[in-house]
């Protein structure tokens, strides 16, 4: 009985203890909390509710959990380190399903991952999935990839190996088939104000005055006329995808429990996908919005309070003026962590330009951004290329911004500028010339041209242009990401246009099924796809034995005396390194203006004077100074 009654007393104090944690963290946050809340909704009784419902799920979190959101508020830099490298995948294009995913963690461990991002795995309805994005059920899986218990053994295996797990959270829209959109549609008042309803085109068609269309071709407009239920529901993205009405409090609510929900499934990063677009107002483009920011700053507050080991990561496809406000600021952050879209999309133009003066631009305004801002940094994603560039820039330079779409996007289907590029096309527009470019890192670094052709000297070009780009990625400020494939250089798969669900969609040239018998060639050194693993591998373990490159360091670009060289220095506690990008299909002979005598090519291992510098066509070299003594 002794052990008995001792055993609850330990329990006691555990709850004790748990329930103080809880407290300390909800008072910090409840008086900025609930004045967001009133300011946005006035309702006290919706906010009572909302705090209730905060309490249980941390009650609900696993123990595990909250030890590992203790360990992380003590440490809250842990995810700033030079150690994190991410990687992007569809888990059944990877492995079937989600006990696949788990079967192939030694896989990812290999590759130096230790961050993974599982695409779309809710509910979602076939042939209206757009990818996944269009959710029929927060808190199912979709059948065919397992059960959220799947899930959570996956999420419990990663934690073990040290692996971290970040899911996609749609927040702006539900597919119609949710439970929400049909009662919606069967003329249910509560669940009508939950969506944009009217029974006539008067407003929406003030939207569309100052609404700017997503899908323009695909999808024109931002309405769709449901003559069943004889009204217009506003779908900003496809008619399938119903947006919803935030100004409902019970919207904001009931999407939060369905965060947390899923944050308690064992999640260590969510993505709020299309969070600028998350508020709508009548007269203004319904894009960033200060509202916007209010819910992802009580996002924020939520998640410290129930779950501070999760971080949010944010889905904003911007220029950079707008990207910046949603890490919010140092005293009331936002988002934790957002995607460095501009840099990508630049990296690409210069690839196609060979002129790094716009992108050495675009670095130096990521550089110049307070070191707490933490960037997503990647070549390739599940996503099309939208050329999102610094057009006033370029046309100081005689660049207009219609011509030069046009010139990369046939440079990238192969058709201008000496290219050795393959790809398609996504949502191309005849009247505004626009359109966006899919295809995979390989491919559109020429390896899939090479190999059909059987030009071994291209083929190398291909690979050392793969390479130095993903060289180039890892010397940014933040964290590196993977696209699942890149690491084989997998490349461009057109099978897409026989499935009848995926035809439409040329996205899927980049979404195709992991190819595991290239995969095991990863080993072997002499294949494509062993030269590239093997030195992405060394790159990698360079980036996690070397402090400089931890997200705090400090970064610059220094200017090298040529358009076609990039030279990005980093700098963190007395020690320096240099890398070097040649984006021409030249050789190139440099010389820099630096104090050190001499540095050490990391990847040759000998010494280099600064004004003897070689570089390869397409090559790179990270050199590092002496560790200085002061």
């Amino acid at each position: 009985m002794r052990g008995k009654k001792g055993e609850t007393s330990q329990t006691k104090d555990k709850v004790s203890r748990a329930e103080a944690t809880y407290r300390k963290r909800f008072d910090r946050h409840l008086d900025e909390l609930r004045w967001l809340y009133m300011e946005l909704y006035d309702n006290g009784s919706m906010f009572a509710e909302l705090c209730d419902n905060l309490h249980r799920f941390y009650e609900e979190r696993a123990n595990d959990l909250k030890k590992l959101d203790r360990e992380r508020e003590k440490s809250p830099d842990w995810y700033k380190k030079n150690d994190m490298l991410g990687m992007m995948l569809y888990i059944d294009n990877f492995a079937d399903n989600l006990q696949g995913v788990q079967g192939k963690l030694d896989y990812l461990k290999s590759c130096n991952v230790n961050y993974i991002h599982l695409m779309p795995f809710l509910d979602t309805p076939k042939g209206r999935s757009d990818g996944g994005y269009a959710v029929a059920d927060f808190r199912k899986v979709q059948p065919q990839l397992g059960t959220m218990e799947d899930l959570e053994s996956l999420t419990a295996a990663c934690r073990k190996e040290g692996v971290n797990v970040c899911m996609d959270f749609v927040m702006n829209h539900t597919s119609e088939d949710h439970e929400w959109a049909k009662r919606a549609r069967a003329g249910e008042g509560e669940y009508m104000s939950r969506y944009f309803f009217f029974d006539n085109d008067a407003i929406p068609n003030e939207y569309e005055k100052t609404v700017p269309q997503v899908f323009p071709t695909t999808a024109p407009g931002n309405f769709t006329w449901l003559a069943d239920a004889g009204h217009f529901v506003m779908t900003s993205f496809y008619p399938y995808q119903w947006d919803l009405n935030y100004k409902n409090p019970r919207v904001f609510n009931e999407m939060m429990y369905n965060f947390l929900f899923l944050a308690n499934k064992g999640m260590d990063v969510i993505r709020i996908d299309a969070v600028p677009y998350i508020w709508k107002e009548l007269h203004t483009s319904c894009r960033n919005l200060k509202q916007v920011h209010t819910i992802v700053r009580m996002m924020r507050m939520i998640c410290e309070i129930v779950c501070p080991g999760v971080l949010l990561l944010g889905e904003v496809v911007m220029e950079p003026e707008k990207v910046a406000p949603y890490f919010g600021t140092v005293e009331k952050p936002e988002c934790h962590m957002l995607y460095n879209v501009t840099t990508m999309a630049t990296t690409w133009h210069t690839v196609a330009t060979r002129d790094v003066s716009l992108l050495k631009r675009q670095l130096d305004i990521v550089n110049g951004l307070p070191k707490e801002y933490v960037f997503l940094n990647y070549l390739r994603c599940h996503d099309d290329i939208g050329w999102g560039l610094d057009y006033d820039t370029l046309r100081l330079e005689g660049i207009d911004e219609r011509a030069h779409k046009q010139y990369l996007n046939d440079y990238f289907q192969g058709y201008a500028g000496e290219s050795n590029s393959r790809g398609e096309l996504y949502n191309a527009d005849p009247v505004s010339g626009d359109a966006r470019f899919c295809g995979t890192t390989a491919s559109m670094c020429g390896v899939e041209k090479a190999g059909s052709t059987q030009d071994e000297g291209a083929m190398e070009q291909a690979i050392q242009l793969d390479v130095t780009l993903h060289a180039y990625m890892f010397m940014q400020s933040g964290i590196p990401v993977l696209y699942s494939g890149d690491e084989i250089g997998q490349l461009n798969n057109y099978s897409y246009k026989e499935d009848p669900d995926k035809a439409a969609d040329s996205r899927y040239i980049h979404r195709s099924k992991m190819n595991w018998t290239l995969a095991k060639q990863a080993r072997d050194e002499k294949s494509v796809e062993g030269r590239i693993f093997s030195q992405l591998d060394r790159l990698e373990k360079i980036r996690k034995s070397e402090k400089v490159f931890v997200t705090q360091a400090d970064s610059r670009t220094i200017d090298t005396g040529d358009r076609n060289v990039l030279c990005i220095g980093r700098y963190y506690q007395g020690e320096r390194l240099l890398g070097l990008f040649n984006f021409s299909g030249e050789d190139k002979k440099l010389a820099l203006q630096e104090a050190e005598e001499a540095y050490m090519d990391l990847i040759a291992g000998e010494k280099v004077r600064p004004e003897e510098i070689a570089l390869p066509a397409y090559g790179f070299c990270y050199l590092k100074a002496p560790v200085s003594k002061k």
